[in-house]
């Protein structure tokens, strides 16, 4: 199992501690870094900072928002990160949610998700083998766009920097049993947003049919610590946050993977608390044991002993978002 530091995004502006962090897990034998963006710092430009301060880590996206570019822009910033950083790019998608989307980015969130996240990922594995000009008879990316608000002057067009590697990794953060599904026919790894190592079944179905050498990565909050209550409390945060905050009560995607983990009720209450703006409740809410069993928080030798059951399951890299450069050392020495 590989180890990936995964960054995230920016809170009110840059955190100085990113850089010397990727560059500490550079050193240990970490095998990625992995940035992200919701609505504020954008994905690809700290990774190319951290690109330029690294030598061989590969560098991920976890996710690249779709709703914030077209496929072809997103294919243009792959590429050309992948020739900067010497093939170290690895591009991960997420189609985020109908109140990130409609919200924030003021497009309208797709009526069938599968299919437009199919067609974004055809566009970029057109671009990236550059074998003939893009052309998609799509519902949601045509290329050349022929909608009657056009002037039906576009061309089919290839890129006209040669990508470095036609087969740049394509990686999802799909959440739903059907996206998990069509992702591992589609893209070459998976980001789930939570994973429990005791749960194995509520994603065993889905990855029925992953091919060999398909990636299996989950974020995972690490934190080696003293008092495990303590240190599962930015994890409740989180999760607080997505769960009751990042979509709407009648639409939320993270609050329906708890639903399925068998926390439903919490779930709702969580929902429920956060849009009423109690947001400490819904914090609160949220289940020491949700929190505990998809993080690696702890004393060392609790941290040793969990480290096992993820290491017995489908998982191929760990992606942890750790505070400090102890739990770094600390995980990759449990590594091996």
């Amino acid at each position: 199992m590989r180890l990936g530091l995964a960054l995230g995004y920016w809170g009110r502006g840059p955190n100085p501690a990113h850089l010397e962090l990727a560059q500490e897990a550079e050193r240990l034998g970490y095998d990625s870094v992995w940035t992200a963006e919701a609505w504020g710092s954008d994905v690809f430009t700290p990774l190319t900072w951290i690109a330029a301060h690294t030598s061989r880590i590969k560098l991920g996206t976890a996710v690249a928002q779709m709703a914030a570019r077209t496929p072809t822009a997103t294919a243009m910033h792959a590429l050309t990160l992948d020739h900067l950083s010497g093939g170290r790019m690895m591009l991960g998608l997420g189609l985020s949610g109908p109140q990130v989307v409609e919200g924030w980015y003021g497009r309208p969130f797709p009526s069938s998700p599968l299919t437009a996240t199919r067609e974004y990922v055809e566009v970029i594995r057109q671009v990236l083998r550059r074998g003939a000009p893009v052309e998609l008879d799509g519902r949601f990316h045509p290329h050349p766009y022929r909608g009657a608000d056009g002037t039906g002057l576009g061309r089919p067009l290839k890129p006209i920097t040669h990508p470095l590697r036609a087969d740049l990794p394509v990686l999802l953060g799909a959440e739903g049993p059907k996206n998990i599904a069509q992702t591992t026919r589609i893209a070459d790894g998976w980001l789930p947003l939570y994973w429990s190592p005791t749960r194995l079944d509520v994603y065993e179905a889905s990855l029925a049919r992953a091919p060999e050498g398909f990636t299996v990565a989950p974020m995972v909050r690490a934190h080696v610590c003293a008092d495990v209550a303590e240190g599962l409390l930015p994890v409740k945060a989180m999760l607080g946050f997505y769960i009751g905050g990042m979509g709407h009560a009648a639409r939320n995607f993270h609050a329906d993977l708890m639903a399925r983990m068998g926390y439903e009720a919490d779930a709702r209450r969580i929902q429920a608390l956060f849009g009423e703006s109690r947001r400490e409740e819904a914090v609160r809410a949220v289940p020491d044991a949700f929190a505990d069993e998809i993080s690696l928080v702890g004393p060392r030798e609790r941290i040793a002993e969990r480290l096992e059951s993820w290491r017995k399951g489908p998982v191929t890299d760990l992606l942890v978002t750790s505070p400090d450069l102890t739990t770094l050392r600390v995980l990759a020495e449990l590594n091996g």
